[in-house]
């Protein structure tokens, strides 16, 4: 067995990451044949197949899996040291990867991220709009803003305070369910728009789950911001996020905002990275900022 090249094992990480070749070429800021290059040079020092080439991805064979296991824990005490090392770096400067959801990105954020990144020229941010949690441990991204009523427990921030969700329809939605005698509170004859599987954890999914015949359901989506579209052009009555919905004229809201419905605000990040500088600047504005904004309820 040749001496094992420790860029190599960093290639191979990111393929046992991504699946592929492409999204481990993506993550490395390198070609495709720099991968394939790197990837064939560590199975040829171990003298064994990594992976199986098929044409649904790279899968990893037996050896793959002792090996991926074995690098865990080295990769991340290697991030750990990075993440340390970066927080001796004091001064308002570099690049902040912050990830956000679609709703927050459209309905909230952008004007504040505007107001910091005035005050702090020198710090280039990246935004990563993502309706799942990313791996701060992976420095997938420095920082979250998260609307979660159930954060990670292995990523340190603040509890902003928490959104409003009402049930909303269009006017030209509402005239129609008139015409046809159905009466606004009478959920289970309406017509809805909702969220899908993925946004089942919200309690206004739930209580949809629980209220309204799955027939009754005209249109679901992994988006509340594409929920706000749907609703608008009239597909039915929907729980749409107050802060989006109450901007479109278009829209009624039915009932007052219930707050069993209402979601937490996080802002949260890896806690190597906490006393960075320009972490621990953009953590406390949007802290401070989003505070005190209208949409954002004490919780």
């Amino acid at each position: 067995m040749q001496k094992l090249d420790w860029e190599d094992l960093r290639y191979f990480a990111a393929v046992a990451r991504g699946g592929s070749i492409s999204a481990a070429a993506r993550e490395l800021g390198v070609n495709h044949s720099t991968v394939l290059r790197r990837l064939d040079s560590l199975e040829q020092s171990l003298g064994v197949r990594l992976f199986e080439r098929l044409q649904s991805g790279y899968v990893m064979t037996g050896a793959g899996e002792t090996l991926r296991g074995r690098l865990g824990p080295i990769e991340e005490e290697i991030g750990s040291a990075q993440r340390e090392v970066g927080g001796l770096d004091e001064e308002l400067r570099g690049s902040i990867r912050l990830t956000t959801t679609d709703t927050l990105a459209h309905g909230l954020l952008m004007p504040y991220l505007h107001r910091f990144q005035e005050a702090h020229p020198a710090v280039q941010l990246q935004l990563v709009v993502n309706n799942s949690f990313l791996n701060l441990t992976q420095r997938e991204a420095d920082m979250a803003l998260r609307p979660s009523n159930t954060p990670p427990a292995n990523l340190v921030g603040r509890k902003v305070g928490a959104l409003a969700t009402a049930l909303y329809a269009s006017h030209a939605y509402l005239r129609g369910a008139e015409r046809q005698g159905i009466a606004r509170d009478d959920w289970a004859a309406h017509r809805w728009v909702a969220p899908d599987d993925s946004l089942s954890h919200l309690a206004a999914a739930q209580w949809l789950a629980e209220h309204v015949p799955p027939s009754q359901v005209a249109v679901r989506t992994d988006s509340l911001v594409t929920m706000v579209d749907a609703a608008r052009n009239g597909m039915g009555v929907a729980p749409l996020l107050c802060m989006l919905a109450d901007r479109e004229r278009a829209l009624e809201q039915l009932v007052p905002p219930d707050p069993r419905f209402h979601t937490q605000l996080w802002v949260l990040s890896h806690r190597d990275l906490r006393n960075v500088a320009r972490i621990k600047a953009l953590s406390q504005f949007l802290y401070d900022a989003l505070r005190e904004d209208a949409h954002v309820f004490p919780a």
